[in-house]
């Protein structure tokens, strides 16, 4: 169907993401509401993929596999937390800035940022006129997504019956995935985005590989801002002081699911390189009282 702005549909995809964005929060920003907010970033993710296989055209095995992939993951996502937040009926993070445009805009101008650039692979999957065959980066790729999306999905719903179930107000989740993993729903999502973009090489040349960006982005953005860090802050806050919560902290890893055992012996500095058990995961966790 031709080119559109330009060859990578990166100038589209862009002008799509931001007027998407600036529409739900024009609606949040006049009604203070929160609950379309995780919903207007999972379904930009499918409108982005489909958008730009149908504005291509060429319908390549791979590009409908991987539009395919990133619909079933927008869609999934974005009816959790949709369902979720009007069973809950608020979003805590959004507290402090609901009523502060200032800060609420820069959320928004976040949140097409994040869209438009962990979508840039399958963007410039669905935008090339290479086509080779399925090759192993496919396959692995595919595999990836599989098991990270299985992770996340059931990480969530094993989540939201624990919080549901009155006997557990108050408490930390901890079953299921929880018990390996104290973020096991973002080690699923992390996983399966470096899955879309193993399974988009087979196409790449020279500075497309600048797609990589994508999913170190999301990597960088859950490890170290929106992601853990604000959720361990919260538990931290709540149940700092509860030896229980403070074993389960210290024998559970904070992404890679581990059995308890095992983590819990290994050495700090390992802990820190290879399982980003980080400092700052830890800085509101109130000190131990000590014993003289």
């Amino acid at each position: 169907m031709g080119t559109v702005l330009d060859s990578h549909f990166l100038a589209l995809t862009a002008i799509v993401t931001v007027g998407y964005q600036l529409m739900f929060f024009i609606v949040t920003a006049l009604l203070k509401i929160d609950k379309v907010t995780d919903f207007a970033g999972s379904t930009n993710f499918v409108i982005l993929a489909v958008l730009t296989l149908i504005v291509k055209g060429t319908w390549h095995f791979r590009q409908v596999v991987l539009s395919l992939l990133v619909t079933v993951w927008g869609l999934r996502l974005a009816i959790f937390l949709l369902m979720r937040i009007l069973q809950w009926g608020e979003d805590r993070r959004f507290d402090e800035i609901r009523i502060n445009l200032r800060r609420l805009a820069v959320f928004w101008t976040f949140q097409a940022v994040w869209v438009w650039t962990v979508s840039v692979p399958v963007t410039v999957v669905n935008a090339s006129d290479r086509n080779p065959s399925i090759q192993a980066e496919d396959i692995i790729g595919w595999i990836m997504w599989s098991v990270g999306i299985s992770i996340e999905a059931t990480a969530d719903q094993q989540k939201l019956a624990f919080k549901n179930s009155p006997e557990n107000r108050g408490k930390w989740c901890n079953v299921g995935l929880w018990k390996y993993s104290r973020h096991p729903n973002y080690f699923g999502e992390i996983f399966l985005w470096w899955g879309v973009f193993l399974a988009s090489t087979p196409v790449l040349e020279g500075a497309e590989w600048l797609v990589i960006l994508g999913p170190i982005f999301l990597t960088l953005l859950l490890l170290f801002l929106s992601g853990i860090p604000l959720l361990e802050e919260s538990a931290d806050k709540k149940y700092g002081n509860v030896s229980a919560y403070r074993m389960y902290k210290s024998s559970t890893s904070p992404l890679i699911p581990l059995p308890t055992t095992v983590y819990r012996n290994l050495p700090s500095w390992f802990k820190t390189i290879f399982l980003f058990e980080f400092p700052l995961y830890s800085r509101n966790l109130p000190q131990e009282p000590q014993i003289w």
